[in-house]
This record gives C-alpha cells, structure tokens and sequence, in this order.
C-alpha cells in the first residue's frame, strides 16, 4: 500500500483516475455566476458595519422590523369576513360595572362630518384602541358573498363603540376628565326622532293643583308657590293611577307665568307657547354665574331649536350695565327670558324651578336639554339627545356623581363642604329613613348603579311620567333643602315600584364630553389675577448693549475715528454692575 496514490475521486459514481494527473489542476473554483456565496454575504455584511456604524445599523434593523410589523398588521385588520364575525361575537360581550357593551367594533370616520363625533375631547387624554370604518357611512350592510366585510351603519358602529380604559393618574389633573361618546351625524341623529311620543306607563292623564287659598297645615317646610302640599297628598302623590292631580308649583295664578310668584312678561309668554321639538335651558339668578355660549352647534340646530336662558332682575341690571344685554333680548344663541317675583329669597332654589317644572313653563315641548348656568354645551343637541334617550330608548336620562353613589355619603359631603345648613340636612335624611325606608346603596340595587345623580344636565322626553317625576322631585326641594341630590332616590324609587319606569343614568365622564364646566362668578371674582411676568435684562445682555464696537486695525500715522469719549463706556458699565 505504500507509495501508491489514491488519486482524486470525481464523477458521480465516485471512480478513481489517473495518479499522475496534478491535484492543483482538478480543484473546483467557485462560479462568479452563483447567486449566493456565504463567504461574500459576511464580508459584504461586515463591510457594511464599518461603513454605517453600529448604531446605524441598529435603526435599520429596528426601521424594518418595524415595517414588517406595520405590512403584518394591515394583513390581519383587512383579512376579509373576520372583522364580521367578531362584531358579531362582541354583542355578547359586556362591562358589569358600567352596563354598556365593550366590543371591538369599528368607531365612525370623523372626516364625513365635522360634528359627527366628538371623540376627544380638548381637555381628554383617551386614546380609542377601535379599527375605523373603511366603508362610507350610507352603505349599512353589504349583500355581496365572500369574504368581503359586511359594513355596519352608523347606528351599529356606535352601538358597538368600544369604551376605553380609565386614563392614568396624572398629579396636574387629579379631578374627573371627560371620556370618548359616539356621536352620529347631525342629520342622521334628526332622522332617528320617533315620530310619536314615548308611551307612559300606567299613568296617561296629569293636572295639576291650583289653590288661592294657602294653608300650612303639617308645619313640615314648603312655600306658597309649592303649595304645601300636607303627607297624605305627599303619600297619594306617589300612588301612580292612570289620572292624577299633583302639586307641581304655580298653584296660584292663572297659568303659570302670570300671578304665580314667578312671572314673566306678557311678550315672553306667548314665546314660551310655541311648539317645538327639542328646547335647551338654563338659568343665572342672583348674578351667581357667567352666561356661557354653545359651541358646535350644528345649522339645523341653530334653525329650529331655541335655546332659553332664565335670569332675574338683580342678573339683568348687571348684565345692562355691562352692556351684556340689549333691547333685543339676545346674547349669541341664547334668548333671555326675564323673571319677575322670584318665589324665594334663594337663588339656588329659584333655580330649581325652571330645572324641575320646564313642562309647566313650555306646554308644547316633546323634548328638553337642562344645563346649570355654569356649564358650557360644546356638542350639537340633536346628538345629545339622540345619544342619551333616543338610542337606549330612555324618556328621562341623567348623569351619576362621579364619586358618591350613596345618599348618606352624599348628606355627610354636603355638611362638609358647607352646602347647606347641617340642622336641615339632617332633618330630611332622618325623614327620609323613617318614613321612606331610605337605606345605603348596596348591589341589592342592580341594574340601578348609583343613588346620586349629578344633576347639572336632565335631559327628558315631556309625557305624563317624566312630568310626574319632576314634580315630586320638585315637592321635596321645596320641602327640604334644595340639594336635589338628596332626594333624587326616594322619588326614584317610589316611581319605579310602582310602575317599572326606567331613568338612565349614564357616566359623569360622557357628561363631561358634551358640556364643560366653569366656575361660580364669586369664584371667579375671587381668584387672584394671574401674575405678571417681569423679565428683568441679564448683565450680559446688559453689557452687550454698552459694549463697544470692533474697530479696524489702525496703520501708524491715521486718526482715530468715531467720538473721544466712546472708551469710558466699559468703565462706565464695570461700575454700574460693582455699586
């Protein structure tokens, strides 16, 4: 076996050739045709490193990295008939703790009107997780098969609104914030008004009391423009009967208006009985609050919905005086209706006439916004109203605290902040659990979610029930203290007992996304003026305004240009800044 060589294996059946053929001349050099070289790949790579650096490389891997992801995600969202069946399966899918559905469904395009959504509000710091819509909002559903998508109305696309987490704790902003609503577009939500009202439950015929002659009998508070009802009428009140006949204010007079304790003039009141679909309200008594204009409010809106703003005379000279108020009785939208003989020395409880008794001043009213004075409207009412009752089919709708759900928790807070006084508070609590039965919330309540409304914004369809609710809401503030939130419940409940009528009583947030809120004008009168800034000059900048300028270089035998004194100026500064 020595001195024998193997030669070289070639071929494909692996025979030997000849030993004297030379082994440099048989190696295989490599093709410059080959599309992939692993050796050229790592010197092209590395060659590429030293060229960029390290971090660059870095960013270009991360840039596309983040390009697949975004290619991936675009795959998954348009992948045809899935986005279907998820809505689908979503309507099953809901929040205990809210009531309100959270599925993934599609939120509308805020590009197809300008006022079809307010998402986001100025002050708001949610971001909405939902896909938009890649259909137009006039196709509703598709009947094309496939896998194309069926494309949801903009009905279905609210109903399937997706409601975002809480947002985080931010130490600037530590109070309430306003949450995402979906709105539909302001002809679509005209569109969706029912044609005919609201049925009421058993009760379909409501009168009310008219008395000249006035007795205090039972001594428990009230007034002569509530009519002091006595316990039995208060306990037959709440005996819902097909017809009935309730104190509900204006028990003296000829109507309301007119010789009641809370009139108005003879102009103003031929304006109040005109009919009308939807009205907006507030008020403003004893100058307590600056009159704040609404924003977004649609063409339509402006057109065929009035917006009323109550004010007694002490808010109406200052507002002359102001030059806030002309002979046309018009401030921006709203139109002021004057009051004269205001029922009570308190302004707060003046208040709570228009709030409370909006049917009995317009008789010829399907529907109502009520907003405090204070409170700024920034959505179109038509939304408002279309989001609130028409869409969850509600005749009466009201916002909870966004705290306290608990009456007792609410007395004890009101005591604290000095609301009112605290003999009184507990005078109508203690009633209210002796002959009421009031007890503390508990989930023995559910569907009911709260006990305290916050009761800035009533939003309501006028028919008996609603009209019944709101009297003998009102009866207890003009029994007791005018904390409506106090009282809100056991009338509440005492309705529903009987009937099954249904109030809805969205978030404080969703409040927060259609009206802003401002403070009281004593709050106001009394804040501080921001302080003034003062910039004082820098030394240096001091100096740079002294300092000398930079003369050109001087040849022997020329003169000396510019003033003679022009070199004192930097002592002159050297000293200013040492004394």
């Amino acid at each position: 076996m020595t001195g024998v060589s193997l030669g070289v294996r070639t071929g494909s059946y692996g025979s030997l050739q000849n030993g004297n053929v030379s082994v440099a001349a048989l190696v295989r050099r490599p093709s410059k045709t080959l599309l992939y070289n692993p050796r050229e790949k790592e010197r092209g790579f590395f060659f590429i490193c030293r060229r960029l650096g390290r971090v660059r490389v870095a960013m270009l891997f991360l840039f596309a990295l983040g390009l697949c992801v975004f290619l991936f995600g675009c795959f998954t969202v348009y992948r045809g008939g899935s986005i279907t069946s998820e809505i689908e399966d979503t309507r099953s899918y809901a929040v205990t703790r809210y009531g309100i559905l959270r599925p993934r469904g599609a939120v509308e395009d805020k590009s197809q009107d300008s006022n079809s959504s307010r998402l986001f509000s100025s002050t708001s710091r949610y971001r909405s997780t939902s896909r938009p819509p890649s259909a137009p909002a006039s196709l509703s559903l598709s009947k094309s098969k496939g896998k194309r998508a069926k494309f949801p109305t903009w009905r279905q696309r609210c109903d399937h609104f997706a409601f975002p987490p809480p947002p985080p704790v931010d130490r600037r902003r530590p109070g309430p914030r306003p949450c995402p609503v979906c709105y539909i577009p302001v002809k679509q939500a005209i569109a969706s008004m029912p044609s005919s009202p609201s049925k009421s439950p058993i009760l379909r015929s409501l009168t009310y009391v008219h008395d000249e002659n006035l007795i205090n009998s039972d001594r428990l508070g009230g007034s002569d423009f509530g009519g002091y009802p006595s316990l039995e009428e208060r306990n037959a009140a709440f005996d819902i009967k097909e017809t009935m006949t309730v104190h509900c204010g204006f028990v003296k007079g000829s109507r309301p208006g007119r010789g009641t304790g809370f009139d108005f003039d003879e102009a103003d009141l031929l304006e109040l009985d005109k009919y009308h679909d939807v009205i907006v309200a507030s008020a403003i008594f004893g100058n307590y609050d600056v009159i704040q204009q609404p924003r977004n409010i649609s063409s339509e809106a402006k057109r065929d919905i009035p917006f009323y703003m109550f004010i007694d005379e002490e808010t109406e000279m200052y507002m002359k005086n102001a030059s806030i108020l002309s002979s046309s009785r018009r401030v921006g939208l709203w139109r002021i209706i004057v009051v004269h003989n205001i029922p009570y020395a308190d302004s707060r409880r003046n208040g709570k006439v228009p709030k409370l008794l909006l049917h009995r001043i317009f008789p010829n009213i399907r529907y109502s916004i009520w907003i405090d004075g204070k409170l700024e409207l920034v959505v179109d009412p038509y939304q408002v109203i279309e989001r609130f009752l028409w869409r969850p089919n509600a005749t009466f709708a009201i916002s909870r605290h966004y705290r306290r759900f608990d009456v007792f928790v609410e007395a004890e807070a009101n005591k604290a902040a000095g609301k009112y006084k605290n003999a009184s508070i507990d005078n109508q609590i203690r009633f209210y659990k002796l002959y009421d039965g009031l007890t503390h919330y508990s989930r023995d309540k559910l569907p009911i979610t709260s006990d305290v409304p916050e009761g800035c914004v009533i939003i309501r369809e006028h028919i008996p029930i609603t009209n019944l609710f709101t009297c003998l809401w009102f009866n207890e503030v003009d029994r007791f203290t005018s904390r409506d939130q106090l009282s809100f419940s056991t009338v509440r409940d005492k309705i529903m007992a009987k009937t099954g009528w249904r109030i809805n009583m969205f978030m404080d947030c969703e409040r927060r996304n259609f009206v802003i809120q401002t403070y009281h004008r004593d709050v106001l009168e009394h804040m501080p003026p921001p302080a003034v800034v003062i910039r004082r000059p820098t030394p240096a900048a001091y100096y740079n305004k002294f300092q000398m300028r930079n003369h050109p270089r001087r040849w022997r035998g020329e003169r000396r240009s510019g003033p003679k004194h022009h070199h004192r100026v930097f002592g002159n500064v050297l000293n200013h800044f040492l004394v």
